[in-house]
This record gives structure tokens, sequence and C-alpha cells, in this order.
């Protein structure tokens, strides 16, 4: 028999803020940095910056507000939550519509409203769910958690240069960091690319890559105490399409800034933003499925025999 139970906030609420704190340094940055400093935006001021936050709530946070509703879903435990995060989640999805989200105009249109009202219902149910059932209770801190932590740290080293960008610096005017990561040298042509700063300032998909891991680690805490086989399993299989998707990401991008434009390698990784059919993406789903088994196996959510714990 399944044991009934809904899982705690906390974790959610770890990514919540970690999200928060990014959309104020998108926000910071574009209304104060000059658009043609940044990258494929126009305009500054107040009213870029909240552009540029509006596209960050679509891509990439509306992917991690799916699984945030679903948990503040399961927290609260009712039939009309269950709907909201249904509805969230097809408002989110709004961001795989061809156009909705491009590289090559990141300037805010209101077809990115709807994944942004997207996050409003997610965040709408997380403060309904710590309101009336209190934040509960979340597992303690174990060996996978070291795991955990040690990986995120590595992300968030590698990250580097998008933090310094994302915040309005080059990572390599600072001393020690200068001499281990390119950012504001200039580099030649790449894929196309005209020649510009190893690493522009502003936003990288390799850090929204960073931010989805980061989030896809924190909330692999959450599935076993998911109260339903189904949901178990469904939640595994999302985080860990999100861990792969973004670690693919974060690797594609520094690839590309740290080794092609240093001349270390002309070797490329395709772009791996949106799915195709390509041996990249049959890459990230193998890894997912592998990556997905293993979690269950580990977690002994599914048992070899069937069964469940």
């Amino acid at each position: 028999m399944e044991e009934a139970r809904r899982p705690g906030l906390v974790e959610a609420l770890i990514v919540w803020a970690l999200f928060a704190v990014v959309a104020v340094e998108a926000f910071v940055t574009y209304a104060r940095i000059p658009a043609e400093d940044l990258y494929h935006v126009s305009g500054t001021g107040l009213e870029a910056g909240a552009s540029r936050v509006l596209v960050f709530l679509g891509y990439p946070f509306s992917i991690v507000a799916v699984a945030l509703a679903w948990i503040a879903a399961a927290r609260l435990g009712t039939r009309r939550a269950s709907i909201a995060a249904a509805v969230a989640t097809v408002l989110c999805a709004t961001i795989g519509v061809p156009g909705v989200v491009d590289q090559g105009d990141l300037d805010a249109r209101p077809v990115n409203a709807l994944a942004g009202a997207g996050v409003a219902v997610a965040l709408a149910l997380t403060l309904l769910a710590v309101a009336g059932e209190g934040v509960g209770p979340t597992r303690p801190f174990s060996r996978a958690d070291v795991v955990r932590a040690t990986v995120a740290a590595g992300l968030l080293f590698a990250g580097l240069p998008w933090i310094f960008a994302e915040l309005g610096f080059y990572v390599s005017d600072v001393p020690v960091l200068g001499r281990i990561f390119l950012a504001k040298q200039l580099s030649p042509s790449v894929v196309g690319e005209p020649s510009l700063h190893a690493v522009h300032l502003g936003r990288h998909h390799g850090m929204d890559g960073v931010l989805l891991a980061i989030s896809a680690l924190v909330l692999s805490r959450v599935p076993r105490q998911m109260a339903s086989r189904v949901r178990r399993i469904a939640f595994t299989a999302y985080l860990s399409l999100m861990l792969v998707y973004g670690l693919a990401n974060a690797l594609q991008d520094f690839w590309t800034e740290q080794l092609i434009k240093r001349g270390t390698t002309s070797v490329t990784i395709p772009s791996l933003i949106r799915p195709a059919a390509s041996w990249a993406w049959v890459a990230i789903i193998s890894a997912t499925f592998l990556i997905c088994l293993a979690a269950l196996h580990v977690a002994r959510v599914v048992h070899p025999q069937g069964g469940t714990r």
C-alpha cells in the first residue's frame, strides 16, 4: 500500500529564492547598461530591465516553475490545486512554441506574458501552500546531499564568467580568475557570430543551464515525498530531463566561450536550446533515461519486483 504523504516546501522555497536573486540581477544589469554593450536587446533603463526579466521568467524559469507548481499542488492535496498546476504547466509550455523564445531578439513581447502568467500561478500555489499547510517536513541531510552540493559548487565555479556578466562585469578583470577564464578579450567570428568579447555582458544560456541543473539537484530530494507512485516516477523523469538539458546547455556555452574562442579546439557543439532531430538530442534523451532509472533505483521508489516503498 502506498504511504499517504505530501512533500515539504523547503526545497521549493530554496529554488524560488535562487531565481528571485537572478531576476533582480537581470533587472539591475539591463536597466543600467546600454543595450549596445549587451546581447540582442534594445533600450535601456527600467523598461529594459523589466523586459529582460519577463523573458527570463519564460526561459528558463518557466521550466522550473512547472515542477514548483506541482510540488505546491501536492502539498495542498486538493483537486483545485492540481487543476491550477495543470494550468500553470500549459502556460509555461508556451515557451516551446516556435518564435516565443528567440535568441536573436531577447526583448519582451506580449506572447512572453503567457509563460510569465504560468510562473505567477506557480508562485500563488506556493504561497497558498505555505499559508495553509505550512512548509512541511524535509528529509534530513544525507551523503547524497554532499554529492548534490559538490556538483552544484562545481557548476557555480564553471559559471563564474556568466555570474560576473549578469552583474555587468568581466571575470577576466579579477586577479587569478582572469588567468583561468576568458571574458573581456575580443574573439574572432565564431559560427556566424560577429567579433565581440569572449563573454558578453548580461545573461547567457550557459547560466540558464547552470540554474536548471542546480534546481534539478535541489528538487531531486522531493520525489520520495510524493504520495503516489505515478507522481514519483513522473517527477523523477522531469527532473532528470531538466538536469541533463541544463548540463548540456552549460557545456555547450562554456565550450564555445572558453575553448573555441581561446583557440583550444575548432570542434563545435551545436546549439541545444531547442529540441532537434540530431545525435546531440539523442544523447540528451538517452542520458535522461539512464539517470532517471538510476535515481529511481537508488531512491528505491520502484523495486526490481515492481513494488513501491
